[in-house]
């Protein structure tokens, strides 16, 4: 039977929410194995001058405990 570990992480991007996401698995991959899904919790950006300068993505990532021995 598996365990399943969770994440949270907001990715931030000058580009798309989408590019956030990618940009919080990818940053997450580099030190977790075995992750196995990514649900998008929220989004959200920073606005100036009536302009928006950065895109927030709020993801959750699973991954599954390795077992030891």
């Amino acid at each position: 039977m598996a365990v399943i570990n969770t994440i949270d992480l907001t990715g931030v991007s000058a580009e798309g929410w989408g590019d956030a996401a990618r940009e919080a698995l990818s940053e997450a991959a580099r030190t977790i194995r075995g992750i196995n899904k990514l649900d998008v919790i929220d989004t959200e950006a920073v606005v100036e001058d009536g302009t928006i300068t950065e895109y927030h993505t709020h993801v959750r990532i699973y991954f599954e405990v390795e077992r030891q021995g």
